[in-house]
């Protein structure tokens, strides 16, 4: 029986004062048919329902790569709520691919990495079922090997489609994803869900995600849209006035409003998206960041700013090493007579790279200030300008700062299904755990002139 290789998490439900189960909207699908019940989905799934209903992700994606590889005849496809949930299991596959061929070999789930003992009991009496020497050798050869491009058609050779989000900050994960498929397993989009109804379908689903546009479902809320000025974002422009679906224009951007059949009243999703032409009478969108918060000194860097500073420190790190995750925030001054705001990036890049040499990664920082900075939006150059922002500071962070930041979100309160690695972060709580990893930042050096 065909199965999906998916990395899906039920995450926490939480019982209101009034005794109503709650829970992200995703996870009801999961336990739609009682809390232990074997869903539809559970039960498309290679992993067992104890994997899923577990509380610790990081064992939830080790579990479902052993599944996975002993049922690896069964994988039909390969699925993950988002491209930045199956970026971190393709990683970690490949950080613990000799551990999965020691316990495909023994026929054990290595208690060392998997201490929740309903997970450990389900796969290795339920899945594994005794050792397979075999099969445990032939994934030893295939991941031997130093180029991992199209290893996952190699692993599971029936497996017809990945699917997962790849728009909007998923993008920047879809490179490495692609390169882990090959050009024989296609990466599908998928449709245009938010926890407060459905959006949009994706008529297209083999385009990349700068291609990517969702035809609006104009039955599926009421929905509006208030024009959006992305140099504006966060400094405190006039509100526009909100138009519905017949009064959208193609090539404006817009914020997303809805009404919904559950409650919800002009509601603002918090998605910027543009509209990218019509299918019938029906907008195509095309997502393009998330809306800025409101904040009392107005928002001086978007998703979009941050992620394409990134691109342009990829390129000038070269063959230095990989970006594997980076987040901004932004801090108060250092308390001198003006407390200037600094916007910090904070970057974590892959082992061995030379700027995990605090020595040799001091000069090359100062390098990338100003590269950098012109890759931020108008409302970062007019707030530098009048100086009101401090010189953007590059901040190099040990290697699996971002998972722990992961694992703090998702302990705060964070639905392990829908975590989304933040490009910018605003919680304090999460701005001291890249802090506190912190190996070098430019902060160290003369800062560079204004501009």
């Amino acid at each position: 029986m065909s199965k999906a290789l998916w990395f899906l998490y039920a995450g926490e439900v939480r019982k209101t004062k009034g005794g109503y189960e709650a829970m992200a909207a995703t996870a009801w699908g999961i336990r739609s048919s009682g809390i232990r019940g074997a869903s539809p989905v559970m039960s498309a799934c290679v992993s067992p329902a104890e994997v899923i209903l577990g509380a610790d992700h990081q064992q939830q994606m080790y579990c479902p790569l052993l599944c996975g590889l002993r049922r690896r005849a069964a994988v039909a496809c390969i699925r993950a709520p988002n491209a930045a949930a199956l970026a971190r299991a393709l990683r970690l596959l490949q950080s613990k691919w000799r551990q999965l061929c020691d316990d495909l070999e023994c026929g054990t789930v290595c208690a060392d990495v998997v201490t929740d003992a309903a997970m450990r009991g389900a796969v290795q009496d339920g899945v594994l079922a005794g050792p397979c020497p075999e099969l445990a050798g032939r994934v030893r050869r295939i991941c031997e090997r130093d180029d991992w491009r199209g290893v996952l058609r190699q692993l599971w050779p029936d497996a017809r489609y990945i699917s997962c989000v790849t728009t909007g900050t998923m993008e920047q994960y879809f490179p490495a994803i692609k390169h882990f498929a090959g050009e024989a397993l296609p990466v599908l989009g998928t449709d245009y869900l938010a926890s407060e109804c459905a959006i949009g379908i994706n008529l297209e689903r083999t385009s990349p995600p700068e291609e990517t546009t969702y035809v609006l479902l104009p039955r599926a809320a009421y929905f509006e849209f208030i024009p959006f000025d992305m140099d504006a974002a966060g400094r405190g422009a006039a509100a526009a006035e909100p138009v519905d679906i017949a009064g959208v224009e193609a090539g404006k951007t817009y914020e997303l409003v809805a009404t919904t059949f559950r409650g919800l009243y002009r509601y603002k999703v918090g998605d910027v998206v543009k509209i990218a032409g019509f299918h019938h009478s029906s907008p195509r969108l095309q997502f393009v960041t998330r809306a800025p918060p409101p904040q009392e000194h107005g928002e001086v860097l978007t998703e979009r700013d941050v992620m394409a500073a990134m691109d342009t420190f990829q390129l000038m790190l070269k063959d230095g090493g990989e970006v594997i995750e980076f987040a901004a925030f932004i801090i108060d001054g250092d308390g001198g007579q003006r407390r200037r705001r600094r916007a910090t990036i904070a970057v974590e890049v892959s082992n061995g790279s030379k700027l995990l040499d605090h020595e040799r990664s001091a000069a090359f920082l100062r390098r990338c200030i100003a590269p950098l900075e012109g890759c931020l939006g108008g409302a970062y150059r007019l707030s530098r300008a009048t100086g009101d922002v401090a010189p953007l500071e590059v901040a190099v962070v040990r290697p699996g700062t971002f998972d722990r930041l992961a694992e703090a979100a998702i302990r705060g309160g964070a639905p392990a299904n829908q975590y989304k690695p933040p490009k910018i972060v605003r919680h304090r709580h999460l701005v001291d755990v890249l802090q506190s990893s912190v190996v070098c930042s430019s902060s160290s050096i003369t800062e560079p002139a204004a501009h």
